[in-house]
């Protein structure tokens, strides 16, 4: 049986929806993750695969998915500084729900 979106979620506590939005708020977290899931990346590959994308955005939208335990930031002694990008299992969990949002959106766009 299915959960009832029409159920409300009681006085002064945060419905499921609610947190999954606060995780995947705006388009750069959504392509950030679907960009991860082809594996680990670099922050100037990731640039490089948004185009439009600030740098100061793209590091505000690393910290924060860092912050929600979506995806880790591996940074390594070299110079100039080499740090890497890779989903946690938490951030791999999201890509049957951004499939489907993909295809919605393919739909009815």
């Amino acid at each position: 049986m299915e959960e009832s979106l029409e159920k409300t979620c009681p006085p002064n506590v945060e419905c499921s929806i609610e947190k999954a939005l606060e995780i995947l708020e705006g388009k750069w977290s959504f392509l950030i993750i679907k960009e991860l899931f082809e594996g680990v990346r670099r922050f100037g590959e990731l640039r490089h695969a948004m185009p439009g994308i600030s740098p100061k955005t793209l590091a505000g939208r690393l910290r924060e998915l860092e912050a929600k335990g979506i995806l880790t930031r591996t940074a390594y002694p070299t110079i100039p500084p080499t740090v890497e990008y890779e989903l946690t299992e938490k951030g791999r969990s999201l890509k049957p729900v951004i499939v489907e949002m993909k295809l919605w959106g393919a739909k009815w766009s």
